[in-house]
């Protein structure tokens, strides 16, 4: 409930500019658009749905870091103490890569492909994007690369708990080089480019999560009840 409230909050404010906030989300695709081309809305009611749509998207990407926090405190009475130290700093860093993710997408990802796409249409087909298709075509990659740049974040959490080594996950890197293309595959769009922009950046983050694992000691084992 408490998360609910937080992001409806954020959200009143916002939907007074969810116009303003849609030109701004719409920028990298009518960057590349040809000359005289427009955005459409195929359904009468888009124009003015989709840009509350989008601001309630925002709102609920700027509340991440309170969701994050809502979630620490329901599983908090259950950890141990070192355990909820590390919490902290793990909210606060997979908080931070999230928004990374997104704005690697907007600002690396979509004018590379958006430029691609505009400029292989066939001779004779104008391209004028649907407002809506294009809304559900970015969320998806903005979750895509959000989620995908907690890479680092889920290689030191295995690490610590003992689920794995550093050496163990350095033996899998041509797996999990293959792996990341397939989730690229899967969480992006039926198109190379987006896949390719995606599997990369899972590759080097899991470099970076390795490179940090190794300097994370392994949770220490409870000792056995009666052990002498």
């Amino acid at each position: 409930m408490y998360s609910l409230a937080a992001v409806l909050i954020i959200f009143v404010p916002l939907a007074v500019f969810a116009n303003e906030l849609y030109v701004y989300f719409a920028a990298p695709l009518m960057a590349v658009l040809p000359e005289g081309s427009t955005m459409i809305s195929t359904e009468p009611h888009g124009p003015f749905f989709v840009p509350f749509k989008f601001a309630f998207a925002v709102a609920v990407a700027i509340a991440v870091p309170y969701l994050l926090y809502q979630l620490w405190a329901f599983v908090a009475p259950g950890l141990y103490e070192n355990e909820k130290a590390l919490a902290f700093p793990i909210i606060v860093s997979s908080t931070i890569l999230f928004y990374l993710g997104i704005a690697f997408a907007y600002y690396v990802v979509f004018p590379i492909i958006f430029l691609f796409f505009t400029t292989t249409a066939p001779e004779g087909v104008a391209v004028m994007t649907d407002i809506n298709a294009y809304f559900s075509f970015s969320l998806k990659l903005f979750f895509a690369f959000g989620v995908a740049f907690e890479v680092p974040i889920a290689t030191v959490i295995m690490v610590r708990t003992g689920i794995t080594t550093p050496e163990s996950l350095a033996a899998k890197r041509p797996y999990i080089v293959v792996g990341a293309f397939v989730v690229g595959m899967l969480m992006t769009p039926p198109d190379i480019f987006s896949q390719t922009l995606l599997a990369l950046p899972v590759w080097l983050l899991f470099e970076t999560g390795l490179w940090f694992s190794k300097r994370v000691k392994p949770k220490p084992e409870l000792e056995e009840v009666g052990e002498t």
